[in-house]
């Protein structure tokens, strides 16, 4: 990563939880500090960041070697209240701008968030992009060639790398 005045930085990765050890060094992390730690490890931990050489992982790759697991629950703030809505029961989201309309059980809840970002968090394996504006849960999906019909019978379109993407999946 490149700091504000063009060099290069150390990540060190700070947890409770040792089985996160082997995740950060796959994207190179300069260490890695098990909680709780002391002063010592800590200035050693900085001083290897100081001092780190070489390329530095891209944001992407801290992203996913800092994911735990897959999304299981949702929060969407409604005014002053949250709800969590589980993964295991959205049907689809819908890209909208900066927001994504998440529909489950025929209601909609708006969350400010890219589709891009929930695709990311979303276990592939449960869930599939089928078009620009649409991830669509596995289970949800109906047989029709353009058009997605989910199991509550409303329709979303499908993109042709969309439908590539669904044939690969059905047809593994």
């Amino acid at each position: 990563m490149q700091s504000g005045a063009g060099r290069e930085v150390g990540v060190v990765f700070v947890t409770a939880h040792d089985e996160h050890a082997l995740r950060a060094f796959e994207v190179h992390a300069v260490d890695f500090l098990l909680k709780p730690f002391n002063r010592e490890r800590l200035q050693l931990a900085l001083r290897r960041a100081r001092e780190r050489g070489g390329a530095a992982p891209s944001g992407a790759a801290l992203a996913a070697a800092a994911r735990i697991g897959w999304l299981e629950r949702i929060a969407v703030r409604e005014g002053a209240r949250v709800t969590l809505l589980p993964v295991a029961g959205l049907d689809y989201a819908e890209a909208q701008d900066d927001y994504v309309a998440l529909a489950s059980g025929g209601k909609k809840l708006l969350k400010q968030q890219t589709i891009a970002s929930l695709e990311a968090a979303l276990d592939p394996a449960q869930f599939v992009r089928i078009h620009r504006c649409y991830l669509v849960r596995l289970e949800a999906l109906g047989k029709d060639r353009h058009q997605v019909v989910l199991a509550a019978g409303e329709g979303l379109p499908v993109s042709r790398a969309g439908r590539a993407r669904l044939r690969a999946i059905l047809e593994a």
